[in-house]
């Protein structure tokens, strides 16, 4: 029993017995809490410490388990146990309240003492994590052969030393750390490497140019761990600003850590640093205190051949426990070593004033004396000829070279002569080095032989032993046999009970036609640490014979395929014949083996089928399959070829980079690989379809991606339900989720592509790079088949109109929201991950939120995937391409485009033929040339506009000239410039206003200007741009219920969607507008879709309504009215009569047009061409005017309307025009930012001085109330200064001078009397004196 809890049971009102736990309020020896929140739970049954708040969870759970289990036959009525897991019971906030609220910190650091497999382990240990590999004498031969090679004895000492302080757990008290000094290539790398994997999960990595920087106050960050190893291959000491740092935390100081986004504590590290560099470390001078501390190590020069480096390399992981043990007794010889120890080799490269000293050491160790005198002569000297750049001034001279002599003198006395400012005591031993002897080497070679004794005869002779029956079986029990292995013919069939740490590594690898390989298994075997080893029965298979140091019980039985951990525990026992072996001992083995995983993921036959496509590949380049690269590059060519003609989806484009740099490092074969690789099929010829899951339960879903941490957090579609957190989740649980209808928030674009990876066997820090590439806009990084993860995706499927950020859609909807202010490139400290899942929980519950608030959007989404044969996971664009253009993808080909500025021509006497006439023009019916080209007559448009009514086909321009279709003579397009009739057009829509105060102003609208553009264009060609008409009729048709007109559009699909009854004539005109004015955004679109005409470089269809509202707008200056205002579509004309309404609307028919009556304004202030003011007509008045009421004034009679933010803004619409009454909503500003916003409370301080872990952080977006000084802060944006790099904060825009504070907290804290209307009372002075520019404020109100 846990002793932080007791197991209790109550009764409810209905007689239902709960079983429940109840947390103790002491002080506990299985539970620790730090930081005021949980830090680790004591698991018996690992005897580790865990730091996983789910793994306390489990372990509560467990008991709770038994506990119902134990007494079940006790309890008379219903018994319900209140789990950890379940949300609904309410057991989770009692565990959070009781580790944050109710208990004190209790804890003892964990790990703070390396951990071997043979450790003896307890609580007392506080370990959370063991190495897989036992301390123990073993070989360590190639360890011994790769090290003596790169270094020389003295430099391999100094290595070892330091490894084996880290065993002992000494490192922690010795104030040094390593540098390895050399070139690229000699091998630091190797040695850092090495060390990592003795150490792993003991280590980090660490940037050494932010310890020596004095301006990098994160620099420690890297440290927050409190590592036992720190570790960096290639850094920088060569411009050390400060060393204090490095001295402190080499020393293993107390200091101060700065972690971003946290504010500042204290810390004592204790891990001993490796550093690989090319650069000197700068030693300033013979005081500096990094002299005491450095070790450096330089490498010999000497290399291995590069098979040889390989072969070594694959054999010293089975050698780690003994290279532990070889370095701890090396440490242990003498753990003061290095106590006196100076870097000379870094003070010869990096200080000139030691290299000064090394120049005149014959002189000094002569005479073991100096004066300033003669020092200063031999200096000054000594920098002429050396051309020293900064040489010391005497003065300093005078004080370094104290350093290098035990004592100075201003006066003393020299063979009875007076000298001044004497130096005694030359110190010799400075400049000396530290030996040690060589160890013996190891010579290792394998051959089978038949003329020699066992070993394993001989070492296991006394082991119990049995003949084989004839069946190949032992014959008897093994608590029935008597005889021993000296007893029977072991070359002979026969059984033997060997110990159980003895293992034996079985290779049975087959050759090309499926036959087992002796020549092959030689091959592999001789890859591994040398020991006793036999041939098989067959005589090709081999069995190496090892000592296994660790836990058997842990190894896994498969290494690789054809290749087996035998492990002998139980009653099993080994089946031999003797045939052939070798004179080697059996040799102990300490690492290098696989240990047992959790069980394998099931996936679909896709992502199988690609996964072992992806492993394949990946063996291939580890070499693994061939040891060159030309036959790994044609295997990896024939396996994407079969999977290509097997027909089954696959996407592996974001391994290309891989393969193709892996072949140019061919050395022969280089361009023939390159070439191969340029052939390769990544991805699959066809996505795999979308499976329609409509009779799944929806999930509503979202993950977060940390270097260290993986979240999945979801719940089931309804109120009430929890939300359910998958940390660091195993594919086979993502596999498990795919099982329902996942929707998410943006997913198809970011969550679907991080658990498909996570599917393919994605690590974290793998995630994490996927994460970071998909967020910085790498398309290649993306997987084809992730896109059908999901069953919908709420941001993709809402309307233009309510396309926002989550964010936004939470302070919209009222919902709750809050920033982590964690930094997404740092791991996440464990006791943080709860606080990230809570974030979480909240995105989920947005998206549900969000989902249900879009019904009308979800609806629409339905019925549009109805329309096109496809799923609710389809995109707005790939459904409104399968409406319009069927299967064809490329419909270009019937497109129509042409010069707007030019006539059609299409005189009556033009006689069509089949074609052209050899001079490229039409004749006329008198056979005369018609000076025409053909490329301005197109027939099947002129038959298509004449069929379908939509122009009268007799149009005269304002200069006279005529044509079937509108043109526009003197328009022109240059360098992206649009002209015409002397106005400038712009490129979505021509805007036109003359600011003012006007009186009785029409508003006329065109009718889908841009959908009737593409018509009377036919610029989908007539069969296409006929199916896009029928879209735009049906909504008139559903509009006016006319049944019969909707039987005859799109084949009559539309009227059997409503037949269905599912959906209604008004969800269905919605959803028809989706793909109506998505169509005009993909002509216009950047990138190639269906829609797009690579001809269109003026945007046709926005252009040819922007140029005809500048020939309307000619048109009714002519007349003599005023054009108030134009807004693309739209019309606004002041005293406007039924004449010149009329007027507009025959017009606007000679170009296709069909004008609305949208409404009348009484009144009308514009300030500009966005922003205006306007009170709706009176229906009366407007009856009487024209004979009916215009649309907006029947319902909106006498109200007032803005448009544009300065007269639409709550708080100044309440105020001077609506005069309803103020809500606090309308005092709160949502306010975005592209980087992040903080909160700083401390107003006195500038911006330029504040530091972010005195801030609050909000996030991107945010809703704020401004505020009285004294009851807010300034909100300031992230910036970056582009010369330094460094972090830079400003006003948030719009925010300076005033004082805010979140909206949520206002109200939560009763502030709202606190609240300053200083900004919005002068919005509303601005907004009148805006209106003031034009006439009098009161009188236009009144």
């Amino acid at each position: 029993m846990l002793d932080f809890l007791i197991i209790s049971t109550r009764s409810t009102k209905r007689g239902c017995i709960e079983i429940y736990p109840k947390f103790i309020i002491k002080k506990s020896s299985d539970l620790m809490i730090r930081g005021g929140d949980f830090y680790a739970v004591w698991d018996e049954s690992k005897g580790l410490w865990q730091t996983d708040e789910n793994d306390a969870l489990i372990l509560i759970d467990k008991e709770l388990r038994e506990y119902a289990e134990k007494n079940k036959d006790t309890f008379n009525s219903n018994v319900k146990v209140l789990y950890m897991w379940d949300a609904e019971t309410g057991m989770i906030d009692n565990w959070h309240k009781y580790c944050q609220k109710q208990m004190r910190d209790n804890y003892t650091p964990l790990d703070e003492k390396i951990m071997f497999s043979n450790s003896k382990l307890d609580k007392k240990a506080y370990a959370s994590k063991v190495l897989n590999y036992p301390v123990s004498k073993g070989s360590y031969s190639w360890f011994y052969k790769l090290i003596s090679t790169l270094y020389s004895p003295e430099e391999r000492h100094k290595i070892e030393w330091a490894i084996g302080s880290i065993i002992t757990g000494q490192s922690k008290h010795i104030q040094k750390f390593m540098v390895l000094y050399g070139s690229a290539g000699s091998g630091k790398s190797t040695i850092l490497n090495i060390i990592q994997e003795l150490f792993n999960g003991y280590y980090s990595v660490f940037d050494a140019k932010a310890l020596g920087s004095s301006s990098n106050s994160f620099a420690l960050e890297a440290f927050k761990s409190n590592p036992l190893v720190a570790i960096q291959h290639d850094g920088d000491l060569s411009r050390i600003e400060d060393n204090t740092r490095l001295n402190s935390l080499v020393s293993h100081e107390l200091m101060t850590v700065n972690e971003k986004f946290k504010s500042t504590y204290a810390s004592r590290f204790k891990c001993f640093l490796f550093m690989g560099t090319n650069k000197p470390v700068k030693i300033t001078d013979a005081k500096s205190g990094l002299i005491r501390r450095l070790i450096d190590v330089t490498p010999s020069g000497n290399k291995l051949p590069i098979e040889e480096y390989n072969f070594i390399m694959s054999n010293i992981k089975f050698e780690l426990g003994g290279i532990a043990y070889h370095c701890k007794e090396v440490f242990e010889a003498d753990p003061n070593y290095y106590d006196s120890y100076v870097p000379v080799n870094m003070l010869g490269a990096s200080n000139d004033f030691y290299n000064f000293i090394l120049d005149a050491y014959y002189i000094f160790s002569k005479d073991d004396c100096t004066t300033l005198k003669a020092g200063w002569e031999m200096y000054k000297n000594y920098c002429t000829d050396s051309n020293i750049q900064y040489p010391f001034t005497q003065r300093a001279f005078k004080e370094e070279l104290k350093n290098y002599f035990d004592e100075f003198k201003e006066r003393d006395s020299v063979d009875g002569n007076r000298v001044r400012n004497l130096y005694t005591g030359f110190k010799k031993d400075i400049f000396l080095n530290n030996k040690e002897e060589e160890v013996e080497k190891e010579e290792y070679s394998i051959d089978f032989r038949d003329d020699i004794k066992s070993i394993f005869d001989e070492n296991y002779k006394d082991c119990k032993a049995q003949l084989a029956n004839k069946e190949g079986t032992p014959s008897y029990k093994w608590a029935n046999v008597k005889t021993k292995l000296n007893q029977i013919d072991t070359k002979k069939m026969h059984y033997v009970k060997v110990p159980n740490n003895h293992i034996v590594i079985d290779f049975d690898i087959p050759d090309e036609n499926g036959d087992k390989s002796l020549e092959l298994n030689l091959k592999a075997a001789n890859k591994w640490p040398p020991t006793y080893s036999e041939l098989s029965k067959s005589g090709k298979g081999i069995h190496l014979h090892y000592i296994y140091t660790g836990d058997t019980k842990l190894l896994s039985r498969v290494y690789d395929d054809y290749i087996e951990v035998k492990i002998f525990n139980g009653n099993s026992s080994l089946r031999r014949k003797l045939t052939k072996c070798n004179d080697l001992p059996i040799r102990e083995i300490s690492s290098g083996l696989p240990l047992k995983k959790g069980d394998n993921m099931i996936n679909n036959d896709i992502i199988k089928n690609e996964k072992m496509l992806r492993v394949m590949i990946k063996k291939n380049l580890n070499k693994e399959i061939h040891q060159s690269t030309k036959p790994s590059v044609d295997f990896i060519y024939k396996i994407l070829e079969d999977a290509k003609n097997a027909d089954f989806p696959y996407d592996v484009t974001d391994m290309r980079n891989a393969v193709l740099a892996f072949a140019a490092n061919s050395t022969n074969q280089a361009e023939y690989c390159i070439k191969l690789v340029n052939k390769m099929s990544f991805k699959s010829d066809e996505k795999s379809d979308p499976i329609n899951n409509n009779h799944k339960e929806i999930i509503f879903f979202d993950t977060e991606v940390f270097p260290n941490l993986f979240l999945v957090n979801w719940k089931v579609m309804g109120e009430g339900k929890p939300v359910v957190r998958m940390i660091n989740p195993k594919p086979s649980e993502i596999e498990e989720l795919l099982n329902f209808n996942l929707v998410g928030f943006n997913n198809r674009r970011y969550d679907n592509h991080i658990l498909y990876a996570c599917l393919m066997g994605y690590n974290n820090e793998q995630l994490y790079k996927l994460s970071q590439k998909i967020i910085s806009g790498d398309r290649n990084c993306l997987f084809g088949e992730a896109y059908n993860l999901s069953y919908t995706d709420v941001y993709d499927f809402a309307s233009a109109p309510n396309k926002k950020s989550l964010k936004k859609y939470e302070i919209e909807l009222g919902l709750k929201h809050h920033e982590l202010g964690l930094p997404w490139d740092q791991p996440v400290p464990e006791d943080k991950w709860i606080m990230v899942a809570k974030y979480c929980d909240d995105d989920v519950l947005a998206t549900e939120a969000v989902f249900n608030h879009l019904q009308n959007d979800w609806t629409a989404r339905k019925i549009l995937a109805k329309m096109a044969d496809k799923t609710v996971n389809d995109t707005t664009n790939s459904l409104s391409t399968k409406i319009v253009f069927g299967n064809n993808r490329k419909p270009h080909g019937e497109f129509n485009y042409r010069d707007l500025s030019e006539p059609v021509y299409y005189p009556e006497e033009i006689v069509w033929t089949d074609g052209e006439d050899p001079d490229g023009f039409f004749k006329n019916s008198n056979d005369a040339p018609f000076d025409v080209p053909f490329d301005t007559i197109n027939k099947g448009m002129y038959d298509f506009i004449k069929e379908n009514n939509i122009l009268p086909l007799k149009f005269e321009a304002w200069n006279g000239q005529k044509s079937i279709l509108p043109f526009f003579p003197g328009y022109k397009f240059e360098n992206g410039k649009s002209t015409y009739r002397g106005e400038e057009v712009g490129e979505g829509g021509f805007v036109y206003a003359e600011p003012g105060i006007y009186n009785d102003v029409a508003l006329l609208d065109v009718a889908s200007m841009h959908p009737n553009s593409i018509i009377n264009e036919c610029l989908f060609g007539p069969k296409y741009t006929r199916r896009f008409m029928d879209l735009v009729e049906s909504r008139i048709a559903i509009k006016h219920n006319d049944n019969e007109k909707i039987k005859t559009l799109l084949d009559g699909l539309l009227f059997d969607i409503l037949s269905d009854g599912s959906y209604s004539t008004k969800s269905l005109g919605t959803a028809l507008k989706t793909p109506i004015n998505s169509a005009y955004g993909l002509t216009s679109a950047k990138f190639d879709n269906p829609f797009r005409d690579i001809r269109n470089k003026d945007n046709i269809v926005a252009k040819r309504g922007a140029l005809f509202m500048i020939d309307l707008m000619k048109e009714v200056q002519s007349l003599g009215y005023t054009v108030a205002h134009i807004k693309t579509d739209s019309i606004k004309i002041p005293n406007a009569t039924p004449e010149i309404i009329e007027h507009v609307m025959e017009f606007g028919k000679q170009y296709g047009y069909t004008f609305e009556h949208e409404a009348t304004y009484e009144k009308m202030c514009l300030v500009n061409d966005a922003v205006y003011i306007a009170k709706y007509a009176d229906p009366k008045k407007c009856k009487e005017l024209y004979g009916y009421v215009p649309g907006d004034c029947k319902d909106h009679g006498g109200e007032w309307t803005a448009t544009g933010t300065q007269f639409a803004v709550p708080y100044v619409f309440k105020k001077l025009f609506s005069k309803e009454p103020i809500d606090f909503s309308d005092l709160c500003e949502t306010k975005s930012v592209s980087s992040c916003m903080y909160l700083n409370m401390n107003v006195d301080i500038p911006n330029e001085q504040v530091k972010v872990e005195d801030m609050q952080f909000i996030g991107k977006v945010g809703s704020f109330c401004p505020m009285k000084k004294g009851y807010g802060g300034h909100l300031l944006r992230e910036g970056t200064n582009k010369k330094t790099g460094e972090k830079t904060y400003g006003f948030v825009n719009g925010t300076k001078g005033y004082y805010w504070l979140e909206s949520d907290m206002v109200k939560e804290l009763n502030k709202e009397e606190y609240i300053d209307r200083t900004i919005y009372n002068k919005l509303v002075n601005d907004a009148i004196e805006a209106i003031e520019k034009y006439g009098d404020f009161e009188q236009f109100v009144n």
